[in-house]
């Protein structure tokens, strides 16, 4: 098979596809990879290192499309890329096509076979695809909320942090899938009073059984709870996340009328099409906005912070579906692994996973 890998194009997205190790290890089982010029310089994988690895450097994406069978990129295509998506061309990336239902329809169009990382299941239910870039930006949530709590960048003016005699600040965190977990550790680390709030009694049971019960608290999520715990906290997470669709709105344009000025809130649903009724997407370059005195943070691409890392982390568990992809074929490789086969969003102009055609339908 022949496997493609073109430069990311997102606004300050660094991350690539395959690294050199991958690239390797792909080439030894007798594929052809192609790697666009310069696609993971940034981040300290040069062309050098492909063409070390037996790969081949083509100049543009144009002919990296043109020219492969599977294209395998970390994000979802920009209208830009759509002419060159076509019927006999698989693509194996995030897609979060709820997130933006508009462009998701013109991607089908295409006619592009799109397995999406963030719909592939592991037999204990997990989203192994999904978790490594969730861990990532549950980490970061804490990080850049902290930064965006300062004065000068419209915050509160707190610091999230220990000091001896006073009182700990408050993080509230929506949601406790994998990026919520992180992000409750996290706060805790950074002595903070954690408010944890998910629909789920057992999962917040479970949760206590992790973290146990200082400086934390575990509640319900209802209207009314979410209501109460964020016109107490100083930061608000909000992680939550729904197989295929788009998030649930939890926090509604009228909830910011009895926040506390220069709270901040951190939206990691966002690819999803964002939890926060008031979130829009942003970018790293322009990564926040104030609405009713409230920052919002809101980056759709925000493990493209720290591009290598995320890099390594995702290849860690994207390599064997690639090769097994590029080995059996995308048919039987489907065809065999029903985990995989749940990562099929697309195929010939029609939506193949269901919770996405409920999603783009309604």
């Amino acid at each position: 098979m022949i496997i493609g890998v073109p430069s990311e194009v997102k606004n300050n997205e660094n991350r690539v596809g395959l690294t050199p190790d991958s690239a390797r290890k792909i080439v030894g089982s007798g594929h052809d990879v192609l790697i666009q010029k310069n696609a993971g310089a940034n981040i300290g994988f040069f062309d050098e290192q492909y063409l070390g690895a037996g790969a081949k450097i083509v100049n543009s994406a144009e002919d990296v499309y043109k020219s492969s069978e599977m294209i395998v990129k970390v994000k979802e295509p920009i209208p830009d890329e759509y002419p060159f998506l076509r019927d006999d061309l698989t693509l194996f990336t995030y897609l979060h096509l709820a997130g933006d239902p508009e462009n998701a329809k013109k991607l089908i169009d295409t006619g592009v076979t799109g397995i999406a990382y963030e719909t592939v299941t592991a037999s204990d239910g997990s989203m192994p695809l999904l978790a490594p870039m969730s861990t990532i930006a549950g980490q970061l949530a804490i990080i850049v909320g902290s930064y965006h709590l300062l004065k000068h960048n419209k915050g509160k003016g707190v610091m999230i942090g220990k000091l001896d005699n006073i009182e700990p600040r408050v993080v509230t965190v929506i949601g406790a899938g994998v990026a919520g977990t992180q992000s409750i550790s996290k706060a805790l680390d950074n002595n903070a009073f954690v408010k944890v709030l998910d629909t789920k009694k057992s999962k917040l049971q479970k949760l206590e059984s992790e973290f146990g019960s200082n400086n934390i608290e575990y509640i319900l999520s209802t209207s009314d709870s979410v209501q109460s715990a964020i016109n107490e906290s100083d930061m608000v997470i909000g992680s939550v996340y729904v197989v295929g669709k788009e998030a649930p709105k939890v926090v509604f344009k009228d909830m910011l009328k009895s926040m506390n000025p220069g709270t901040v809130m951190v939206d990691v649903s966002i690819d999803q099409g964002g939890c926060f009724e008031t979130s829009r997407p942003t970018t790293h370059d322009n990564p926040t906005f104030v609405e009713n005195d409230i920052v919002h943070y809101c980056v759709t691409n925000m493990p493209g912070a720290v591009p290598l890392t995320a890099t390594q982390a995702l290849n860690k568990v994207t390599l064997k579906y690639i090769e097994d992809l590029a080995n059996k074929g995308v048919e039987n490789a489907l065809t065999e692994d029903e985990h995989l086969r749940n990562g099929l969003n697309i195929k010939d102009g029609e939506i193949t996973h269901p919770a996405v055609r409920d999603a783009l339908n309604n």
